[in-house]
């Protein structure tokens, strides 16, 4: 029968009929599927614009870190008043996992796990509640509860800088005000901007610095001056007033206007002497009783009330500026940062949650070129870092790996079909699939970020196969005779089972993620999404436009016949001639222009064409010979291989065999950490080291590396800084932390060689530790966390000294810290409760007495240019400077006889712990490190073992945790996920082959693509991580495609009668293109990934790294064992199969029957 004649009988097929499947209407209507196509290229295009653009997928990591500050309080103080409590209140809260705790000077954290998957918002709430009815010391600052989130990490840290030499301290002040004045609020209006932080530099404060023993000597306590700021600085509302027809306003104003309103404040005034005529008349009356005993009561009364009834200077009015020194300072300073040497105020701007990062930070830029516009000459505004610029860079490099890939799958096609328009058909899967997903994505509320990005990357490679399967099998029914219509109906048909297979087998692969625990489900959730959306749409395409294109050039069964043309506008009136007149110049126009545009058009393309034609025809040409002589030579093996079943499945037993060996070569890691192109390094000097010596440390290192090559800024911040940082890392005036950021984007080189550099910097200072790492992305866990349990605080100490020894003497560790080495010098103030209560004091007495004298007390706020300033009171410096100084401070200034400290209690220099680490409301010990040049897994085994040699002591207990927990957690999560993966594979092709032998003959080609993935992964030196993990259960998803293919139409085969061998031999010869095809723009779709240097090409890397290994070995022994497990496991006889077809057959032609029958007359 002739193609004609098909085509004829498919259009004078029953209507009923013709409306059975999905093929047949994309075929008959195919102005409906390319305006349904159009509609979501349109509406994914809308959606492209609306997505967010971020780093990372929002992430919901299960740590809540609850942070409070103590001023000046010690260790031991924050451990017993704060962390204490924090950590009972807390303990019972649902879900908890691990309760940690960091006690050093002035803060606690305390750091709560869950499980992951934990609701963290509700949790947040919970903790709040807790807190909420937790009762701490009057002096604490109330707790802050953060989350850690890299997106909410501050997007864009500017520094302001002074130019030219100048006064420093002047300077300073000025770049302080000005931005906590100006910049601030510019910035904080920019939309999408949350908050903006301010540090650095020198913030306003008004000092009152009490002249104590001038106090003592007129009697005046420091409670009265504290207590005459707050009652002389207020501003009060008197109501109101009606006068005749006048209503006023009531106003009482006493707030100071200056410093010099504060220096001449009253703090004492004149009193009534009268105060003592009570006892006086006592002591009368006592003396006319006559009565020993009465007399001497009445005595000590009238003593007690004199002592207690002391009239400030003699009853004089004193000032404040009679007893203290007033002056406009700055407050104590916490943070100094430096860019580049020079002292600069930094500014840390966070981003509003659902905010767009490279659009917040294209704004903020925007408005500080504003701001530069009219920025003194004196200063300068430098952004030193930019989060928004890694995003673009990582996100560029996705675009392109993608871009790229496609163009290589596309050209592989072109290669194999030697036809544009074939070629054409097949592409135009991969913009429709990718842009349509953007649509879904915005949907389900998905962020374009580096992980999404690298699905669609993934993705481009994997889009095109289904087409390719259609269109290859659309021809072979060409090439047996079918018409054009006929052909894009039945060769769809014939490989639809095995495309919707192979799809739903890649979207199975992604469910078992949803039980992965760990960062791995958090961080790869929407990669997978991703993929599953674009290969699922890829499926609709294949089953609807592409036989809709390949059926072009036939005549489709609903077309409406040809319209007589419509006859042009002949005016019947003069005034209507010159419209027409214009009408028909202006459709001239229009033709012209058409026309010219077309014959450009036309002319460009056959240039290219003629360009492009020799050269594409002879790549083609070549590619073709290759594959012909491959295919040659695969046909001739075949049945070799069928012959030796034993020989074959021996060979790929012993390779697999090989490849379990070579696993332990290749070491275990987390997750990779970007390469960015800056890196932190912490400088920790020894405990008690003051901030200007931690600032003179940062400063020398700054100058010795600013001329460096391949160094851009280096931005040091001394002390506690501005981040709002959920991890307990280190902090405080003996912590410097030095941002070095790399020129030109950086690299690992230059990152290794820097760092080396800086590590023989720090060598020189003894006493110094240093510590090296990337911005946290994925955890805040160091590699290496050895946590050392035990009862005696000296034997966990000596421990933790013995471990990190042990590490340091290991070359595999580097910066190495124990917290139980250095302890930090303080002054302990014992009092003697017996001597307190001769002399009429109590504890709480003479401890808020060297309060307020040593640290001081903020007695109210100054109004200083719409800003509120703190007034700090507090004994002057010269009081307050020493140990000894310390001891003869007077702890009842008001009283007529003086007391000083010493005589009440023993004031002791000594060292304390410089802080504490609790785990499960216990202490423990923490030993940290970093690795070089060994892999997490080996780490953690190699700790084991030196342990199990030389053991800690008999009461500790040790347990590793940090990143190398994670770690056993996440393979854990991901093995159970692999295996459910495969689970879930079998699933699918048994519902689809409704047989429980061939999804199993197909499942054999798992451990050939693993034999791939571990050579891959051996020669280009990756370690198994959680990326390689994700993609092993893609390639699950990937390699079982090509049986699947070859599997279906051996069955076919026996089913039209052939035997088996033959239907094997003939089987593999049809599907070896089609095959060869999708795997081979896969690998190419891929290979960009694999190669990919740029920013974020860890996390892509490695995964697309594996799935080509495996894909390509999985594939050249798939097409030689899948055939000899099938003939060795299927039993079933030729004749069983053709009866099956038979049947099938005759089911087929009794539907059209009685589906003819249905149809009216």
């Amino acid at each position: 029968m002739s193609g004609t004649e098909l085509d004829k009988r498919e259009l004078d097929r029953p209507e009923s009929d013709k409306q059975g499947g999905v093929v047949e209407f994309a075929t008959r209507r195919r102005v409906t599927v390319a305006m349904v196509t159009i509609t979501f290229l349109l509406f994914g295009l809308i959606a492209l614009g609306n997505l967010r653009v971020n780093l990372l997928p929002d992430l919901s990591y299960p740590t809540l870190t609850v942070r409070t500050e103590y001023t000046g309080a010690a260790p031991m103080e924050v451990e017993t008043l704060i962390s204490e409590p924090v950590e009972e209140a807390l303990g019972v809260v649902k879900g908890l996992r691990k309760l940690k705790s960091v006690s050093r000077t002035g803060q606690s954290d305390v750091v709560l796990e869950f499980a992951w998957g934990t609701d963290m918002d509700q949790a947040s709430l919970e903790v709040r509640d807790k807190l909420e009815t937790l009762q701490l010391p009057f002096e604490v600052q109330p707790p802050v509860l953060l989350r850690f989130n890299p997106s909410t990490e501050p997007i864009l840290r500017v520094a302001l800088s002074a130019a030219g030499e100048g006064n420093e301290i002047g300077q300073l002040n000025a770049l302080r005000r000005y931005a906590d004045d100006d910049l601030k609020r510019r910035l904080e209006s920019v939309p999408g901007v949350a908050a903006v932080r301010v540090g650095g530099g020198l913030e306003d404060e008004i000092q009152v610095d009490l002249d104590t023993q001038q106090m003592v000597r007129i009697g005046l306590p420091i409670d009265n001056v504290i207590r005459r700021l707050q009652q002389e600085n207020i501003n009060l509302s008197g109501g109101r007033l009606e006068q005749g027809n006048q209503r006023y306003l009531v106003r009482t104003v006493n707030q100071f206007a200056s410093v010099d309103d504060i220096r001449n404040m009253l703090v004492a005034t004149q009193s009534a002497s009268a105060g003592g005529s009570g006892a006086e008349e006592v002591a009368r009356i006592a003396a006319a009783s006559g009565d020993a005993s009465v007399m001497a009561a009445a005595m000590s009364a009238q003593s007690a009330a004199a002592a207690g009834n002391r009239a400030v200077a003699d009853g004089r009015p004193v000032r404040l500026g009679d007893v203290a020194t007033v002056t406009q300072g700055y407050k104590e300073r916490e943070a100094i940062i430096r860019l580049d040497g020079r002292e600069a105020v930094e500014l840390a701007l966070y981003k509003e949650g659902d905010a767009n990062t490279v659009d917040t930070a294209d704004a903020v830029h925007a408005r500080i070129q504003q701001v530069r516009e009219r920025l003194p000459t004196d200063i300068h505004l430098t952004v030193v870092d930019d989060q928004a610029k890694f995003i673009r860079a990582a996100i560029s490099d996705v675009k392109v790996d993608a871009v790229v890939g496609g163009a290589l799958a596309i050209l592989i096609i072109f290669l194999f079909l030697r036809s544009g328009w074939s070629t054409l058909v097949v592409g135009l899967s991969l913009p429709i699939s990718i842009i349509t997903t953007f649509f879904f994505m915005d949907q389900l509320g998905l962020s374009l970020n580096v992980m999404s990005l690298s699905g669609l990357a993934l993705a481009a490679g994997l889009v095109v196969d289904d087409s390719i399967v259609v269109l290859e099998s659309i021809a072979k029914a060409r090439e047996r005779g079918l018409g054009i219509l006929a052909a894009a109906i039945e060769g769809t048909r014939e490989v639809s089972m095995a495309v919707v297979a192979s799809t739903l087998t890649i979207i199975a692969v992604f469910l078992p993620l949803v039980f992965v625990e760990g960062i791995a489900g958090q961080l790869f959730g929407d990669q997978a999404l991703t993929i599953a959306i674009a290969v699922g749409v890829s499926l609709l395409v294949a089953v609807t436009l592409i036989p809709m294109l390949s059926s072009l050039k036939g005549r489709p069964p609903l077309a409406f016949p040809e319209e007589p043309a419509r006859q042009p506008w002949r005016p019947k009136r003069l005034w209507q001639k010159p419209f027409a007149a214009i009408g028909r110049l202006a459709a001239s126009v229009v033709r012209a222009i058409t026309l010219a545009v077309s014959w450009v058009v036309v002319r460009v393309w056959r240039l290219l064409t003629a360009i492009v034609s020799p050269i594409a025809g002879r790549a083609s040409g070549a590619a073709m010979r290759v594959y012909d002589h491959a295919e040659e030579r695969y046909l001739r093996m075949l049945p070799r291989a069928l012959a030796r079943p034993a020989l074959v499945l021996g060979i790929a037993t012993g390779a697999f065999a090989l490849s379990l060996l070579a696993v332990p070569m290749l070491g275990i890691d987390l997750i990779p950490q970007l390469a960015q192109d800056r890196f932190e390094m912490t400088i920790k000097l020894p405990p008690g080291t003051p901030l200007r010596e931690t600032d003179r440390v940062v400063r020398e290192v700054q100058a010795r590396h600013a001329e460096d090559p391949g160094l851009q800024a280096l931005f040091g911040v001394s002390g506690t800084g501005t981040r709002l940082d959920a991890s307990p890392t280190d902090s405080g005036e003996n912590v410097g932390k030095l941002s070095v950021v790399m020129a030109g984007g950086g690299s690992r080189a230059l990152e290794a060689e820097l760092t080396a550099r800086l590590r023989e910097t720090i060598g020189a200072y003894p006493g110094v530790q240093v510590d090296f790492s990337r911005p946290a992305l994925f955890s805040f866990s160091t590699p290496l966390e050895i946590e050392l349990q035990g009862q005696n605080l000296d034997e966990l100490a000596a421990a933790g000294q013995k471990m990190a020894a042990m590490l340091r003497a290991n070359p595999n560790y580097a910066d190495v810290k124990s917290t139980g080495e250095q302890g930090a010098p303080e002054i302990q103030i014992l009092f003697d409760q017996d001597r307190a209560g001769a002399l009429g004091l109590t504890t709480r007495e003479i401890a808020d007495a060297v309060v307020r004298s040593v640290r001081g007390e903020v007695a109210t706020r100054y109004n200083f240019r719409d800003r509120k300033i703190d007034v700090l009171v507090r004994a002057q410096e010269s009081e307050r400077d020493s140990v000894e100084r310390i001891r003869n401070l007077v702890v009842n200034p008001g009283a007529a006889r003086p007391v000083r400290l010493a005589a009440v209690a023993d004031v002791v220099a000594t060292v304390g712990p410089s802080e504490i680490h609790r785990a499960d409301q216990g202490r423990v010990a923490m030993v940290s490190a970093n690795l070089a040049g060994i892999d997490l897994g080996t780490a953690v085994t190699e700790v084991q073992q030196m342990v199990a040699a030389d053991p800690l002591g008999a009461g500790i207990a040790m347990h590793i945790g940090g990143q190398g927990e994670e770690l056993s957690e996440s393979i854990r999560s991901l093995l159970f996920a692999f295996a459910l993966a495969i689970f879930m594979v079998y699933l699918v092709m048994a519902s689809q082959f409704e047989s429980l032998l061939h999804p199993f003959v197909i499942l054999f080609t798992i451990p050939l693509a693993l034999v791939g993935a571990v050579l891959a992964l051996l020669v280009t030196g990756n370690t198994i991580s959680v990326v390689v993990f994700i993609g092993l259960i893609l390639m699950v998803g990937l390699v079982v495609k090509n049986a699947i293919i070859l599997i279906d139409k051996v069955n076919q085969l026996r089913e039209a009668g052939v035997a088996k061998r033959d239907a094997l031999v003939e089987g593999a010869r049809s599907r070896l293109r089609p095959i060869t095809m999708t795997t081979l723009s896969t690998l190419f779709g891929f290979l960009p990934l694999a190669l990919a240097f740029g920013e974020g090409a860890e996390v892509r890397s490695p995964m697309a790294i594996t799935v080509i290994g495996g894909l390509l070995v999985s594939t050249l022994l798939t097409l030689l064992v899948i055939p000899v497990v099938y003939d060795l496991l299927d039993r079933r006889g030729d004749a069983w199969y053709a009866e099956r077809g038979r049947r099938a057959r005759l089911g087929a032609a009794a539907e059209e029957g009685g589906d003819a029958e249905r149809q009216p007359a």
